[in-house]
């Protein structure tokens, strides 16, 4: 009967458009607005097959990678699946960089309109813009690690590292406790094959911080938030969201959902994370790839669909329960 009910209500929300479900251990209570009236369907033994985790899980089967993933509602409630596995970094890391520069701003070891030089031993190919300027191209140290983030251009990160130190860097990412983090070189891909290491933990737990403003401090958190708001590359994260409320700008209706994000893809990795801002308030999301076979670079690479289908779901579960993972 109880399944029946879940059914008929099922259907009826289709038209209505008006349902909610909320979660508890595994028992789901449903309510419906129903021509004008509430019903309410309670005691429904959820399938624990029927998990979110698992869901991801099934999603994923005809993956032909890995992809780790680690959800955070920000209000206690999470989703960890590999979520202490060593990654590649690629571009990532310059997220923990960014926070690196900001607290040697903070105790005045550095300053965000310090103006530092494009040097020669800087170049590196890639992302980025800087090298279109050309070698002796001078900016302040803030619009540098701007484009470092929004374009993740790989010079500007050079320019950065060597401002503050490498050996700085890796010893502010240890105080803001980020255990399981290291810069491991600069950014020269004839020289060195890795960059830096983290965990899907690690990562989250920079977004999450920064969405709580308790990253090196609340003025701090809120710059990086609106540095990471104009990154340019989230495809994984967004790829799958409704397009009408990513671009406020055409449709003129409210910015209902925003991202701000830092993606990295090396020929070992594909990861993005971030912080989505929902009508019901943020969460924070990492997804991280590994063991796939194809190393080109395009859109529509196998992690990228999948990503955004996990990423979509996320959104989904979020927006059924009004900012949550779980009622």
């Amino acid at each position: 009967y109880k399944r029946q009910s879940l059914l008929i209500i099922a259907l009826e929300s289709m038209r209505t458009n008006e349902i909610n479900v909320f979660n508890d251990n595994y028992v789901l209570t449903v309510r419906m607005k129903y021509n004008g009236k509430y019903r309410k369907v309670e005691g429904f033994q959820m399938d624990q097959n029927m998990t979110l985790e698992k869901r991801i899980a099934a999603e994923l089967y005809s993956y032909q990678g890995r992809m780790s993933v680690f959800v955070d509602d920000l209000q206690g409630r999470t989703v960890e699946i590999g979520a202490d596995e060593a990654f590649e970094t690629a571009s990532t890391i310059k997220a923990f960089i960014l926070a690196a520069l900001y607290l040697q701003v903070s105790r005045g070891k550095a300053s965000l309109d310090e103006r530092i030089t494009y040097e020669e031993s800087q170049f590196v190919d890639g992302s980025g813009m800087l090298r279109a300027l050309g070698v002796g191209a001078a900016l302040k140290v803030k619009d540098t690690a701007t484009m470092m983030i929004i374009c993740s251009d790989n010079i500007a990160t050079n320019m950065i590292i060597d401002y503050l130190g490498l050996d700085t860097i890796n010893a502010c990412i240890r105080e803001m406790g980020f255990a399981h983090t290291v810069l491991h070189n600069p950014l020269h891909f004839d020289i060195y094959n890795d960059l830096g290491t983290t965990t899907p933990r690690d990562y989250a737990s920079l977004f999450a911080q920064v969405a709580k403003g308790t990253l090196v401090s609340a003025e701090a958190s809120a710059e990086m938030l609106a540095i990471f708001r104009q990154q340019h590359y989230n495809t994984m994260l967004t790829h799958d969201f409704p397009q009408f409320y990513l671009d406020c700008e055409e449709t003129g209706e409210p910015e209902l959902i925003w991202v701000a994000s830092k993606s990295g893809s090396m020929n070992a990795c594909r990861n993005d994370g971030g912080i989505v801002h929902t009508p019901y308030g943020e969460y924070v999301i990492v997804l991280m790839n590994k063991d796939f076979h194809d190393i080109i670079e395009y859109n529509d690479h196998p992690s990228m669909v999948y990503g955004a289908r996990v990423s979509r779901m996320i959104l989904d579960q979020i927006l059924a329960c009004e900012g949550e993972l779980y009622k």
